[in-house]
């Protein structure tokens, strides 16, 4: 019996389709300031589809495009005067950056309250802590997906395959804020099959083809794959879905999967980010 598909695409619209909604709501037009640098063309395409995706919400794009041989200190003005301009609700350095730039010290400099990617350590911080914060896209896109597919995760024993700051370890900390038991897995994990085996929720995210196989999936498991490699036979994700799709109970594809999820959860956070600069502002006032 095959798994239901996990339809990234059609949730992604939903959610859109509640942010149209909430931005209508807002007394202000919250606005997202994207800033790119350099001519990778990948990330042309990326900022393209974020600026695309904000414009239909009513969320006013705000874009800065620098030369690759833009000083370090002049994208760090940069950042700075976007902190401080009341009109801006999310700041989104895309990643990643020449390599004379620093990106870790350019994403601390972007203030908290309107880091959408939720990648400064004050976010990463209050995340880990079950605090309120802005959290990482991807992560946040994955635990919709589970939510809209009617996954219990109260209890539910969940492996999360990959440890990076930008998906592992703050999807850990979602999937323990709600009573899950979380394992991460990673390249030094012993016996990784049988680990995998186990989970009532397995996500890949590791950056490697068809690394997870039917033989590492528990028959009736929900299976995330956020990976994306490029291979001589087109895009595929970290997980093998042929094989696997015979034994989950539900698994996203890729493309059409995490992937869409990651922009989606973008708009989310910049109609949050907004919401709160705005009461924050009132407050100050009052």
């Amino acid at each position: 019996m095959s798994a239901r598909i996990i339809d990234g695409k059609a949730v992604a619209a939903q959610v859109r389709e509640r942010m149209r909604g909430e931005v209508a709501a807002l007394d202000a037009q919250p606005g997202l300031a994207t800033i790119l640098v350099g001519d990778d063309p990948a990330s042309h395409v990326y900022v393209r589809n974020k600026r695309k995706a904000c414009e239909e919400v009513g969320i006013r794009s705000l874009h800065h495009e620098l030369e690759a041989s833009v000083p370090e200190g002049e994208l760090a003005d940069l950042i700075t005067r976007l902190g401080e301009d009341d009109a801006v609700s999310g700041i989104l350095l895309q990643l990643p950056v020449p390599g004379h730039i620093d990106p870790d010290a350019m994403i601390e400099l972007i203030d908290p309250r309107k880091d959408v990617d939720g990648l400064t350590t004050t976010n990463a911080g209050l995340l880990v802590q079950g605090r309120e914060g802005l959290v990482s896209c991807t992560p946040a896109g994955v635990v919709e997906l589970l939510d809209a597919e009617g996954v219990e995760l109260r209890g539910a024993e969940a492996v999360v395959l990959g440890r990076s700051q930008l998906v592992g370890r703050p999807l850990a900390s979602l999937l323990l804020a709600r009573d899950a038991t979380v394992t991460m897995c990673h390249s030094r994990t012993r016996d990784l099959a049988k680990v995998c085996s186990r989970a009532d929720v397995l996500v890949a995210a590791v950056g490697r083809a068809k690394l997870v196989t039917a033989e590492m999936v528990r028959q009736g498991a929900v299976v995330i794959d956020v990976g994306i490699n490029r291979t001589d036979d087109g895009l595929v994700g970290d997980v093998d879905f042929d094989a696997v799709v015979q034994k989950a109970a539900a698994i996203t594809p890729v493309p059409g999967g995490v992937g869409p999820m990651t922009i989606a959860m973008l708009l989310v956070n910049t109609v949050k980010a907004a919401r709160l600069q705005v009461a924050e502002r009132g407050a100050a006032v009052g």
